[in-house]
């Protein structure tokens, strides 16, 4: 059963996708700790109820750790990771990361980004997780893990070619970057354009993760892959879904059924571009953890947050493959 998973990681990005094939990805990774160094505070259910009953429902005070998240679905391998770009708010726990879970497969960029030794006194972020990325994108290692730099359009086994030669795989389609994407990010030192975006396709549905893209990221799209990205299911905001100075024209064509924004304070999200044109959004701050069941048109939502789920449908009920609470099909109307 293909599902997707948003997790709700502080101020960064970490998606999973469990792929029909039962093969795992993670993209982006953010909050991640070895989960013997953690001391997890025990709610009880009255507690957890009263969380954010308001219009805030203030879930970016209960992040999740991805290592335990995993474990507690089931997920002890990873077959590919993908890093959309190097950003430190996409890589935060990468070591452990990778020392928990193997991955078979690492998808990078050829980018150049350096980050100076002074600049992690006041940093939120390890150390040790920049040089654990930076080793593996400089060296390009051939096995555990396999590092893989692709570009728009490139095709291969598992990720969209199946194993017999057909096409299809794990529905992975690349729209971005470009060489010409990474290059110019390269010289302005500005590494969002060199993000990944990728297009996943499950049965007749469409979700785009869009890593931190930029202008010019979304030209390249419209103008290569427009039939592609039309009226979609589902979109993974750009940039957390943070006001970016940006041009949210490519809204107009895309027009996904429901977007997910990750965690920022309200004042610093783009909530005007999504519902000046009647689109729906949900948040980490409201959901938590967003889940997807994508074996079904229309998916099937699902949240970690009770009382969201409430909110939006009286009647939920709690599934304990998903480990999450029903809130119904992503229709055009779910979210009020």
């Amino acid at each position: 059963m293909a599902t997707i998973h948003f997790l709700n990681v502080k101020l960064g990005d970490c998606s999973v996708i469990k792929h029909n094939s039962e093969r795992v990805t993670v993209i982006d990774v953010c909050n991640a700790k070895p989960t013997d160094e953690l001391v997890e505070k025990s709610l009880t259910e009255a507690a957890k109820l009263e969380r954010g009953i308001s219009g805030n429902f203030q879930q970016k005070k209960y992040p999740v750790n991805p290592i335990s998240y995993l474990q507690e679905h089931g997920i002890s391998s990873i077959f590919r990771y993908i890093q959309t770009h190097p950003d430190m708010d996409h890589m935060d726990g990468i070591k452990v990361l990778f020392d928990k879970f193997s991955p078979l497969n690492f998808w990078d960029t050829d980018n150049t980004k350096e980050i100076d030794d002074s600049s992690w006194e006041d940093s939120p972020y390890n150390e040790d997780d920049w040089k654990f990325y930076k080793n593996l994108r400089d060296t390009k290692p051939n096995n555990s893990p396999k590092r893989l730099a692709l570009l728009d359009n490139e095709k291969g086994q598992y990720w969209n070619i199946a194993d017999d030669g057909s096409s299809g795989g794990d529905g992975l389609y690349i729209l971005a970057p470009t060489q010409e994407l990474i290059d110019s990010a390269n010289q302005s030192q500005d590494y969002n354009d060199s993000s990944y975006v990728l297009l996943y396709r499950t049965g007749n549905n469409r979700i785009i993760f869009s890593g931190d893209s930029h202008d010019d990221t979304w030209t390249h799209i419209l103008e290569n892959h427009k039939e592609d990205v039309d009226n979609i299911d589902l979109l993974i905001a750009p940039h957390h879904g943070r006001d970016s100075n940006r041009s949210y024209e490519f809204l107009n064509v895309l027009k996904p059924t429901l977007t997910f924004f990750g965690i920022a304070s309200s004042k610093n999200l783009a909530y005007s571009p999504w519902y000046n044109r009647g689109l729906s959004i949900v948040t980490n701050n409201q959901a938590n953890c967003m889940i997807v069941d994508a074996s079904s048109k229309p998916m099937v939502l699902y949240v970690t947050h009770k009382n969201f789920a409430k909110r939006v449908n009286p009647l939920t009920s709690y599934n304990t493959t998903f480990q999450a609470w029903y809130v119904g099909s992503i229709t055009e109307n779910l979210i009020p």
